[in-house]
């Protein structure tokens, strides 16, 4: 299955990435050969970013786009059984879906 029919423009992804190591949570814009566009955050500040979106901050998503030789893994945001993902954690802390953030 080519890679743009397994993540579609608007997924809920976490991309892993190297050179530094991070991992950054969003909604994915696009997929080529130079790289990835992604709209959300670093998953590191995802409970102060879900705390400020609750108290009603004025804070935004972030639009990037990751060369892909610093691409380690890109996964969809599922729930995995019994496991959340992270988008139901985010919405579980912020009180509002994280599609309605990457949108704006």
């Amino acid at each position: 299955m080519p890679v743009m029919e397994a993540f579609p423009p608007k997924s809920i992804v976490l991309i892993t990435l190297n050179s530094p190591r991070e991992k950054f949570w969003g909604s994915l814009l696009a997929i080529s050969e130079a790289g990835i566009s992604v709209r959300g955050i670093e998953l590191i500040s995802l409970d102060d970013f879900a705390r400020q979106i609750r108290a009603e901050e004025q804070v935004s998503t972030h639009t990037v786009f990751f060369p892909m030789h610093r691409v380690e893994r890109i996964e969809l945001d599922v729930r995995n059984g019994d496991i959340p993902s992270i988008q139901e954690r985010f919405q579980s802390k912020a009180g509002k879906s994280i599609e309605l953030l990457v949108e704006s």
